[in-house]
């Protein structure tokens, strides 16, 4: 009987030692998996470079330009 239950014992201690182990590397995928995922999605969803844009007014008397102080504003 003695020889039973300590089979018994140590099955349920290898039983519990792969389920903790089952679930650490289940654990260690979900997060590899979801730092792919944010890593993947930063590298698509990156600044674009700005590119200046030039305008043209259509007549030269409709441009004015005027200094506020706070910036050069052209209003066309």
């Amino acid at each position: 009987m003695q020889n039973f239950r300590t089979a018994v014992y140590a099955l349920a201690g290898l039983a519990f030692v792969g389920l903790a182990a089952a679930f650490a590397v289940s654990l260690t995928l979900l997060v590899g998996a979801l730092l792919t995922v944010t890593l993947g999605a930063r590298m698509l969803m990156g600044k674009t470079k700005r590119a200046p844009v030039y305008v043209k007014a259509k007549r030269r008397d409709d441009v004015r330009v005027w200094n506020d102080g706070k910036g050069t504003i052209i209003d066309l």
